[in-house]
């Protein structure tokens, strides 16, 4: 039986007490994956200075080329799973195998995790606004005539990571290259992604002592977020509620990102339907960069049941057909469940679902023996309603029709708003607007990142600080 093991400070440990993952269509048992119980993390986060100190034997030039290395090795390498070797095509097979995402969407995220470590120079870059690295090696230096001190603000960052998408494990990825030791909780379907980096990393030659990798259960979770230095968390708001206002957690919850057409802009709203459909369909609409919602001043109707007709096209396929875009839940019940609630929010008046005309029959089928959410665009008329700004883990997504003045009074945070229009005083109130995470203008799919840029919050200021620092030139 394939097993993946603890690693304490990169070393392999088999804990007595396992978790089974099962295949999400047949039940099988996929690989068994060694638990982590709350005490022994606790032991083990009492000596973290030995991955920092590990990472300070390297200059930040060092880890980014150790990170252009593991991209490769990411992406073409036999790698290890415990005492097995994991080929890429192992690791798609098997991805998939525990979270239902189809081949092709693991690829793709394969290769968005690829970018990111080979482009890593870049990241840093935008995450610093164009630091000189080296000023991280010394602790200090000087920037355009400035003097600069930068302190670490803790010896690891621990990562609590979802299922959803192997994509999101881009964001951590930086920490190593800005020298901060990892301490990793994976999702519980999804041990895969952050277990592979890590190999990878290690394959380029990063210090073992570098990383944690601690499947656990909440309790475990915890005493990962309080007891590293910084901490990042990924989950719905109930899950990251607590840590809301814990000053030493990121936590990177729903998106609810949206797509905007200004009055000035909404009669050619047929120019751009492909970025609606893909900024709602990408990656299966597993994503919290997928669009949840699209705000319209007017030809609300219209927009609905051009983007109804195009996402009910997109139906249950094999894992292994490369034009699949939707995933099954691994979980029936969850698709039980956000069935239901859809459902029961449609009974308040105010919201029709569109698409209900365009497929024969319900929303929530069973094909192959997995149970799918089909795509779903519901028409609000206003902005109040509960779906109007709803996040589910598949393609749904809420056409809201409302005045363009008010709108970004009532539509909510945003994590990715794309604005199609060419109003000023609308894009200066988007400019203006602290419920904005991150901003495109123009035509581009929510979905697009954009890797040189910070993505809610920004990691090297949550992992550094800067001092107040004089020197006589003699240091």
């Amino acid at each position: 039986m394939l097993h993946i093991p603890l690693l304490r400070q990169g070393q392999p440990y088999r804990s007595l007490e396992v978790a089974r993952l099962p295949h999400y269509s047949t039940g099988e048992t996929v690989v068994e994956v060694s638990q982590a119980n709350a005490g022994l993390i606790r032991r083990d986060l009492l000596d973290q200075e030995a991955g920092r100190r590990a990472l300070a034997a390297f200059s930040v030039a060092d880890l980014l080329q150790m990170c252009a290395h593991a991209a490769e090795h990411f992406m073409s390498d036999a790698l290890p799973v415990g005492e097995e070797a994991q080929t890429p095509d192992d690791y798609v097979r098997q991805l998939s195998a525990t979270t239902g995402l189809p081949h092709v969407l693991v690829r793709k995220n394969m290769e968005k995790i690829r970018g990111v470590l080979a482009e890593m120079g870049n990241v840093l870059d935008g995450l610093t606004r164009s630091l000189d690295l080296k000023i991280l090696d010394a602790g200090f230096g000087e920037a355009n005539g400035h003097a600069l001190s930068f302190y670490p603000r803790a010896e690891s960052l621990g990562v609590v990571l979802p299922s959803n998408s192997p994509g999101v494990h881009s964001l951590w990825i930086p920490a190593f290259a800005l020298k901060t030791a990892l301490n990793l909780k994976p999702g519980s379907a999804e041990p895969w992604t952050p277990y592979r980096i890590i190999q990878a990393l290690i394959r380029a030659g990063a210090p073992r002592e570098a990383f944690g990798f601690y499947p656990t259960d909440h309790t475990g979770s915890g005493e990962i977020l309080r007891h590293c230095g910084r901490g990042m968390i990924f989950g719905d708001t109930a899950s990251t509620a607590i840590w809301k206002d814990y000053p030493g957690v990121e936590v990177h919850g729903p998106g609810y990102s949206k797509i905007i057409i200004g009055l000035d802009r909404v009669d050619e709203w047929e120019k751009h339907l492909d970025v609606l459909v893909a900024s709602i369909a990408e990656n299966g609409g597993r994503s919290c960069i997928n669009a949840s919602s699209v705000w319209v001043p007017a030809r609300g109707a219209e927009i609905a049941e051009a983007l109804a007709d195009r996402l009910s096209r997109i139906v249950p396929r094999a894992a292994d057909d490369d034009q699949a875009l939707l995933a099954p839940f691994a979980n029936p019940k969850a698709a039980v469940s956000i069935n239901a609630s859809i459902d029961q929010a449609l009974e308040q008046s105010g919201a029709r679902d569109v698409t209900a005309a365009h497929r024969a029959g319900d929303r929530l089928v069973t094909w192959q023996g997995s149970s799918y959410l089909l795509p779903t665009v519901v028409l609000c008329e206003t902005p109040e309603h509960p779906l109007a700004n709803r996040e589910f883990l598949f393609p749904f997504a809420s056409v809201v029709e409302v005045n363009q003045e008010a709108m970004l009074d009532v539509m909510g945070p945003s994590l990715v708003v794309t604005a199609i229009t060419s109003d000023q005083q609308l894009i200066r109130r988007l400019v203006a607007s602290p419920h904005v995470d991150r901003l495109n203008l123009g035509s581009v799919p929510t979905c697009k990142v954009s890797w040189d840029q910070p993505h809610e919050g920004n990691l090297f200021e949550h992992l550094y600080g800067r001092r107040a620092f004089q020197h006589t030139g003699a240091a």
